[in-house]
């Protein structure tokens, strides 16, 4: 009798498998629905990029068009350099959005372009740089130096008005 036994077994799984479908998606319990296939969920990527979009949307940012590169100079010398950035505004936010490939860069790599983009900060330290490198200018290149920011400071004192002292000439 054991052979009509695992025949018997044989036939429950047959009878189980052509009711039920075997190994079907179902994922509920007694009474679910049961799905054809899974739902594919979206990748976090396009999620985030769609949140960012609202946020952006939220705060009246628009587009400004025909920016050709953007420079973020960073407090230890280096620079974010972005190349044809998608540039957003909110004036009312103070908020501006550069998004778009970027390379973070030394300030020496970007020097000839980028002189007229730097501030006093930047000067000192493109300075600092090239007395550490012993280097003849900007770049390595003669005529390209900068000016001392200790004679700028001197331009910026009140000139003498009269030679010696004021209450002297005044009481002449």
């Amino acid at each position: 009798m054991p052979s009509s036994e695992t025949d018997l077994a044989e036939a429950r799984a047959k009878m189980i498998a052509k009711r039920f479908g075997g190994a079907s998606a179902a994922t509920g319990g007694k009474g679910a629905a049961r799905r054809k296939k899974k739902a594919a969920s979206r990748s976090s990527s396009a999620q985030s990029d769609v949140k960012l979009s609202a946020a952006l949307k939220k705060l009246g940012a628009t587009n400004i068009p025909a920016i050709e590169e953007v420079n973020l100079f960073k407090e230890d010398g280096k620079v974010i350099h972005f190349v044809n950035p998608k540039v957003q505004a909110s004036i009312q936010a103070n908020t501006y959005i550069v998004s778009g490939p970027s390379d973070t860069k030394p300030l020496q790599e970007l020097l000839p372009s980028i002189v007229s983009q730097l501030g006093m900060d930047n000067i000192s330290q493109l300075q600092n740089a090239m007395a550490a490198q012993g280097g003849a200018g900007a770049g390595g290149m003669p005529g390209m130096g900068m000016p001392d920011v200790a004679e700028e400071e001197d331009d910026d004192d009140v000139p003498d008005l009269v030679d010696g002292n004021f209450e002297e000439v005044s009481e002449a």
